[in-house]
């Protein structure tokens, strides 16, 4: 069902986040597509051109109904918060998400494009990568890592209910760009870190907890993968990274700045008391499922969706930073470098109690 001209729509929902802005980008460039349906629950910027936003929950609007006229729907709707009140997030993120896969599907909407993560995955065996027949079983102890599995499972009935959809998965690493800085800063690090301190470069040694390494992706290069597979006609899953993998022997010389091994059990400790006392959003959990991420083989991205990163995960992991110290954001709600009441807000909303 194209738009004027032969040209496709595609819908985007969570379209004013991180990889949502992203995303919408690269299909606004594409001669291709005719008109994109940006959906949001917040109250998104007004533009013209090919992008239309609506207002629009995942938890209770008609999605059938704004999904009729489109030929693929991206599901990018995600709430990372409250950690401290998993049942809002299981309602949005689990509940939700269903009600956006059986809607599209009602509406008759040939392809679904959803925002799997690597945080899905069982836990790897050490460096070695893992394709995408690797278990999604995830980390029981992380809410975000056992709602995506959860889904995954979800996702595994509906490809047998609805043989005429196609179903791509695309399973992330951690995404940056300078523009989602200020987000990720109140999502994972809360509103005791002062922006302009974030500068490793001036310790004497980085303390890295012991065995960490994980995979970056700049947000930009996931908003194409998005584009690709939107537009494509592969199915399944997809794996996105970029290369290198970030240890802490990259992270040094990213900062350049020796690292100096931390404990596991100090910064987990360390995390769960000000995760308690709510001074920090970002769980023990999510830590918990950090360490045991498996390092993900990108090559059915680069060779069957034709995607090649434009950045390195060293570049999206140095924009992330120099965001932080800049107070980067963009001009979605979600986005934004200060939100109504500032950290003030933040504080009151119990840093992790509540969205």
């Amino acid at each position: 069902m194209a738009a004027p001209g032969g040209r496709r729509r595609i819908a985007v929902v969570g379209a004013t986040g991180n990889i949502g802005t992203s995303t919408v980008a690269a299909l606004e460039t594409d001669p291709t597509v005719g008109e994109v349906l940006a959906l949001s629950r917040r109250e998104p910027p007004v533009t013209g051109g090919k992008v239309h936003w609506e207002r629009t929950d995942v938890r209770e609007d008609d999605l059938v109904a704004r999904f009729a006229p489109v030929d693929a729907v991206i599901h990018l709707a995600w709430l990372f918060q409250p950690t401290h009140n998993p049942i809002t997030t299981w309602r949005n993120n689990v509940l939700g998400s269903i009600r956006v896969f059986d809607a599209a599907a009602a509406a008759g909407v040939p392809r679904i494009v959803y925002a799997s993560s690597v945080a899905a995955y069982s836990s790897g065996h050490g460096d070695q990568p893992v394709d995408e027949t690797w278990p999604t079983h995830g980390w029981p102890g992380a809410a975000y890592s056992r709602e995506k599995a959860y889904l995954e499972r979800y996702l595994d009935a509906f490809e047998l209910r609805h043989p005429d959809v196609e179903l791509v998965r695309m399973r992330t690493a951690f995404c940056f760009k300078h523009a989602s800085a200020s987000q990720q800063r109140r999502l994972f690090m809360g509103p005791l870190v002062v922006n302009r301190m974030v500068r490793p470069d001036l310790l004497p040694a980085l303390p890295i907890p012991g065995g960490m390494r994980f995979q970056a992706v700049h947000s930009d290069d996931v908003g194409e993968a998005y584009r690709l597979a939107a537009l494509g006609t592969r199915v399944g899953a997809f794996n996105v990274a970029a290369a290198p993998l970030v240890d802490s022997q990259v992270l040094g010389e990213l900062v350049g700045r020796p690292t100096v091994g931390l404990p596991t059990r100090v910064a987990r400790s360390a995390l769960s008391a000000a995760w308690n006392l709510h001074l920090v959003p970002a769980s023990p959990g999510l830590f918990e499922a950090f360490l045991r991420l498996p390092v993900m083989d990108t090559s059915r991205a680069r060779d069957e969706l034709g995607w090649s990163p434009e950045h390195s995960s060293t570049t999206a992991v140095a924009e992330f930073l120099q965001g932080v110290r800049d107070a980067g954001g963009g001009r979605t709600p979600p986005l934004r470098t200060r939100l109504p009441g500032g950290r003030r807000q933040e504080f009151s909303t119990g840093v992790g109690q509540r969205p």
